[in-house]
């Protein structure tokens, strides 16, 4: 067997595997030998049909296949050996007039290279943010803890400081939200004198334009996406089905008790400081991922490099379950030239900057995320033996394995880029980071 590479430019490549009839032949004989002795046709005994019989019913099928295994297997063993750092997969060359009666094969594959480039982590300056819990905020969520372990009181007519449950429709849009909804929900506090003197059963139409103070709430309250918030103006329609007032919860020893357990919080100044250490643990996650895809955007635009854009998209063609044609396979390339673009970018940050990821470390965060999931339903206190256990069923499901692998993979380049990465930072509030996340 004979193995060489043309190199047809950077990017592009020709493989071609010449076989011989001492590469397959062995493996051709043993497997016509094992239909023989198998074989039960009729006028013969099993075991003694005759070889030449064997080899015209099964002889082509079995040389094609076990050529192909030869082929297959000492292809991928020349590209792992040559250590060829290739995109997508080897496509073979239809070659005219192929024949298969011959006892010597040459087959060509064409393949696509991964191109040579450089990294410049610090190229570009950008924003690291910090976000802050300021009074207003806790202030906010003080009052709302209140309200949620607070004392519902069933009211027959809506009045000022009422909570509402209801559904919000919209036919032409598709809307059917159900929702609870309360005056300090909408941008202008006017709106809900709407509902005011209403009962149940009632139907108040309000508009979406300038409804909250952050068209993003439309997704939440509509359940419309991000795309069609942004200056969105329908009417919408919201039918009372309950109305409630709240008596808010006192701010004592057993309210404390209930949301951090036994003697860990014993006053109000307590209770802010652990909202706020655990608020901006939260916005801490968002600002990393903030800050992780502006870097990600920053790498994509600053590193140049050319892709083997034609050999890509001819692979694309007979990539997937179905066959694409050129023009489709075109547009899928485009589609996923930015993704494939950062995936090389990546690959050469974590290569080059030796980022890796033990066993042990994929157990520890399985297991410091199972503590958290487990204390947000008041668990505050599991045995090692129980985490264990968990940590044990979750890694035994590969897909489970590879998600949370790639989570620890992203905290290890955030960490990396933290360390290498060009940034200034800045302390914002919640809602000003909002602001600067979307652009507004």
């Amino acid at each position: 067997m004979n193995i060489t590479k043309e190199q047809v430019d950077a990017l592009n490549a020709v493989v071609t595997v010449a076989i011989t009839k001492d590469d397959y032949k062995e493996n051709v004989d043993k497997a016509l030998y094992s239909y023989r002795k198998n074989a039960s046709i009729p006028g013969f005994r099993k075991g003694a049909v005759p070889a030449s019989l064997i080899q015209k019913q099964y002889g082509k099928a079995v040389l094609l296949e076990e050529v192909n295994k030869v082929l297959q297997s000492s292809l991928n063993n020349y590209l792992v050996g040559e250590k060829l750092n290739i995109l997508g997969n080897p496509l073979p060359r239809a070659t005219e007039n192929f024949d298969w009666d011959a006892e010597d094969f040459k087959f060509e594959f064409e393949i696509g290279l991964a191109p040579e480039f450089n990294v410049d982590l610090g190229g570009t300056t950008l924003t690291k943010y910090t976000i802050v819990a300021d009074d207003t905020l806790l202030d906010e969520q003080v009052a709302r803890i209140q309200k949620q372990y607070g004392k519902l009181v069933p009211q027959e007519v809506v009045a000022e400081g009422n909570d509402l449950a209801g559904t919000f429709t919209n036919e032409e849009k598709g809307i059917n939200s159900p929702a609870t909804i309360s005056a300090d929900i909408f941008a202008d506090k006017a709106t809900f004198e709407k509902f005011v003197g209403k009962k149940v059963g009632d139907v108040v139409t309000v508009s979406t334009k300038g409804l909250f103070d952050d068209d993003h709430k439309l997704m939440d309250y509509l359940k419309v996406g991000h795309d069609d918030v942004h200056g969105l103006d329908i009417e919408v329609n919201f039918t009372i089905e309950e109305i409630n007032a709240v008596e808010p919860a006192e701010l004592n020893q057993e309210l404390f008790d209930k949301l951090f357990g036994e003697g860990n919080v014993a006053s109000v100044e307590e209770l802010k400081a652990k909202i706020k250490e655990d608020a901006e643990q939260q916005f801490a996650q968002q600002a990393d991922q903030k800050f992780l895809n502006d870097v990600t955007e920053s790498l994509i635009e600053t590193t140049k490099f050319e892709l083997p854009e034609t050999f890509l998209v001819k692979w694309l063609q007979s990539a997937g379950e179905n066959p694409l044609t050129a023009e489709e396979a075109a547009g899928e390339f485009k589609k996923s030239e930015k993704g494939l673009r950062y995936q090389l970018i990546e690959g050469k940050v974590v290569t080059e900057n030796n980022l890796q990821l033990t066993f042990e470390e994929l157990k520890a965060f399985t297991a410091d995320l199972i503590k958290k999931q487990m204390a947000q339903f008041g668990q505050l206190n599991p045995s090692q033996e129980d985490i264990d256990g968990i940590v044990a069923r979750v890694l035994g499901n590969q897909d489970e394995v590879k998600r949370l692998s790639d989570q620890v993979m992203s905290e290890k380049i955030v960490t990396l880029f933290k360390e290498k990465a060009s940034y200034e930072t800045k302390e914002v509030t919640y809602q000003d980071f909002i602001k600067e996340m979307y652009g507004e």
